[in-house]
């Protein structure tokens, strides 16, 4: 099984001891083990039978069971199987005889890390349990990254107790189980990715992956590589194969950000892995198979894009088998103090600053204030509040500037002029738009696309598509 020889006299001791138990039901073969795998830094504990490693492993954490295959009672097959019914994340190592190789080989089918070959050599020894040790602590780091992500998703970390909020908890409580997707629609910083992850991790999904693209930060070209892949020569640039999105997301959740952006000849291929989960790769020929749940956002009325001829009527309908449409900031203005109390926790925790309180006088001007970003605006006018903070009560809030809605020569009744079309008008509205934040933030990119609501990199292809250039923007 490709066991790889080591020179003798090269130490292969992992960076921390591991608990290793030993079952063997030949006393000669556990003292030598013993003494072999102690010299080498390791805990090592003894088991003359399947069933007093059972015992053991009750008792106590054990990171590699290294098992002889060959035992009366209980054979070392029938141990591995106990062993990753109650234990899995413990690894099993099989010592085998010559005569009994493809027994251990099968072993392996079914969860063994692996196996050596009796007499077993020490340096081989030493090398097998390396990688299974290294196994085990790639798997308990794996399994606490998910407790994390579970315990950040969860309900008690989507702050709001107002009735349009609970109306989205019923929401998402109602859809996680299912496998249908899901439309998550409102204004931008209201939240919608935080309530994809709440999806994603009460879904039976919980333990695949959870994947985002946002669909407006790429063009169409690049955006397509990156949600389906890309072969080796696929186009310029491409040197090497690339796996996209919903292959990454297999067995789990992708999140389409800003689906409303995307691209109608990119809708027309979103259709056909949505209707059939089979894609091919761009430059490809091979077609893949893949199971995943999508999860849409969208800050744009999807039905009003599906009229204008922007938006696929057929994905449309494909996407929106159930939507949940999250209400502003500014609808629900009774959540504010639980999202501000919320955000101090975790800015002063995260910047290590003493503020344990907020002034009342400090919350009522945020009560009046308009949130065009909505919570994740509020979230970040909190965290600049926290950083410049000196003592344990915060009493003021720096509202941002909020940029106004350019003027144009259209008509009093709101209508493009003669010479202009909606296209044109629009085009301006959104230049005008990004020139103001990029001026109220004074050039500072990241600022600027916080108080939009987007993220950089799309304000960036804003910047480039609108032919934003230095001299455009006034600075104070």
């Amino acid at each position: 099984m490709g066991h790889a020889s080591v020179p003798a006299g090269r130490a292969l001791i992992p960076v921390k001891p591991a608990s290793i138990l030993v079952v063997d039901d030949e006393r000669a073969v556990r003292v030598a083990l013993e003494v072999n795998l102690s010299k080498a830094g390791h805990i090592v504990s003894l088991a003359d039978s399947g069933a007093r490693a059972l015992d053991i492993l009750r008792s106590q954490e054990v990171d590699v069971v290294l098992t002889d295959f060959m035992m009366p009672a209980m054979t070392g097959t029938d141990l591995l199987s106990r062993v990753k019914e109650r234990w899995p994340l413990t690894q099993v190592v099989i010592m085998t005889g010559h005569g009994t190789v493809e027994r251990a080989v099968e072993a392996m089918r079914v969860g063994a890390h692996d196996f050596v070959i009796k007499p077993v050599a020490r340096a081989e020894l030493l090398a097998i349990l390396e990688r299974a040790i290294r196994e085990r602590n790639l798997h308990r780091q794996v399994a606490r990254l998910q407790a994390q992500a579970s315990e950040r998703y969860a309900f008690e970390n989507v702050i709001g107790s107002t009735p349009a909020m609970h109306r989205v908890y019923d929401q998402v409580r109602a859809v996680a189980s299912s496998s249908a997707y899901v439309l998550l629609s409102g204004p931008t910083g209201t939240g919608k990715e935080l309530i994809a992850h709440a999806i994603h991790h009460q879904s039976n999904r919980a333990n695949g992956p959870f994947i985002q693209v946002n669909c407006g930060a790429l063009p169409a070209g690049l955006l397509e590589s990156e949600l389906f892949g890309h072969e080796k020569g696929a186009f310029t640039g491409a040197i090497r194969q690339h796996k996209g999105k919903f292959e990454q997301a297999d067995g789990g959740t992708l999140m389409l950000d800003e689906l409303g952006e995307m691209p109608v000849e990119t809708q027309v291929k979103l259709l056909r892995i949505l209707e059939s989960g089979r894609f091919q790769r761009v430059g490809g020929t091979t077609e893949l198979q893949v199971d995943v749940r999508v999860v849409a956002a969208t800050n744009r009325t999807l039905r009003e894009e599906v009229q204008a001829g922007r938006f696929r009527e057929d994905l449309y309908y494909r996407l929106n088998v159930f939507e949940i449409e999250l209400p502003p900031l500014r609808e629900r203005t009774e959540d504010i103090p639980l999202l501000v109390d919320h955000f101090v926790q975790h800015f002063a925790t995260k910047h290590a600053k003493p503020v344990r309180s907020v002034a009342d006088a400090a919350v009522s001007p945020l009560m009046s204030h308009s949130w065009p970003g909505n919570v994740r605006e509020l979230e970040h006018v909190v965290e600049r509040a926290v950083i410049l903070s000196s003592g344990p009560t915060l009493d003021h809030f720096e509202l941002p500037k909020t940029p106004q809605t350019p003027t144009n020569d259209s008509p009093s009744n709101g209508l493009p002029a003669e010479d202009q079309s909606i296209a044109e008008v629009l085009r301006e509205a959104e230049r005008q738009m990004v020139i103001r934040a990029l001026e109220a933030e004074n050039g500072v990119q990241a600022r600027a696309a916080r108080l939009l609501g987007v993220s950089r990199a799309n304000l960036n292809y804003r910047i480039q598509k609108l032919g934003i250039q230095i001299k455009d923007i006034k600075f104070e």
